[in-house]
């Protein structure tokens, strides 16, 4: 495996995500879907560890990717001037890609996947209205909160396929990666929704204090289990250059 194999395997990856849910007036009003590269790759390293891999794993892998897609789009909506045309396409195009995972794992019969998936999304969903809520939570429900959000989905297409010896290195490596995108903001004063209800839910003084030791803690659990799982060393060394990467 050499060194652009990695990145060629996720552009490939998003390049099959964009072909399935391209529509050409949402393109030009909210442009190509957002879709996180650390979590494609994640959705992509049992195979790039080498494990059996069929046309089934990889439809699937490109319907939880555009899961993902949809979801980022509502999370995009604006609290406020919700009714302009932007706003209105971007609700749509969420539901869009919505209708298009249905119809693919639909076509497929994978009932399984789409259960899973159903309980993944209610658990995500789940952890996003409570920043709305205006209830007191311990620092390490946020944290927990934020693990939900960024992997339930994965953790569901893992549990599908059995490929759940990766769960805890992809559960780490995700948190790790949203914890510094939410450190990034706070340093930069452009607060996200999420980190918001959280500077405003804990002692918003000591956050980023607080997020930076979580961060450590993360690291540390991580470099143990990369220890001891059976993963290429080329897996292993990207996973630890994994960044708050989202494109």
């Amino acid at each position: 495996m050499n060194a652009t194999y990695i990145p060629q395997a996720i552009q490939n990856l998003k390049e099959s995500i964009y072909m399935r849910v391209r529509h050409r007036t949402l393109l030009h009003y909210t442009g190509d879907p957002v879709v996180d590269e650390n979590q494609l790759f994640f959705l992509l390293l049992p195979f790039l560890n080498g494990e059996s891999w069929d046309a089934e794993l990889q439809e699937s892998a490109v319907t939880v990717g555009i899961v993902h897609a949809s979801l980022f789009e509502h999370d995009k909506i604006q609290e406020k001037n919700a009714t302009s045309k932007d706003q209105q396409l971007t609700v749509l195009s969420g539901d869009y890609y919505s209708g298009r995972y249905y119809e693919i794992l639909a076509h497929t019969g994978n009932i399984l996947l789409i259960q899973k998936l159903s309980q993944g999304i209610i658990e995500r969903c789940e952890q996003e209205i409570t920043v709305y809520e205006d209830t007191y939570r311990p620092f390490e429900q946020w944290i927990d909160g934020m693990r939900i959000i960024e992997t339930s989905l994965i953790q569901k297409f893992y549990d599908v396929y059995n490929f759940t010896h990766y769960e805890q290195v992809m559960l780490d490596s995700l948190t790790i990666a949203r914890l510094k995108r939410e450190f990034v903001a706070l340093q930069n004063g452009e607060m996200t929704v999420f980190g918001r209800a959280l500077k405003n839910n804990v002692a918003g003084v000591f956050l980023e204090d607080m997020l930076a030791t979580e961060i450590e803690i993360h690291q540390s659990k991580l470099k143990e289990r990369l220890n001891t799982i059976v993963l290429k060393d080329e897996l292993k060394t990207f996973i630890q250059q994994l960044g708050p990467v989202l494109k």
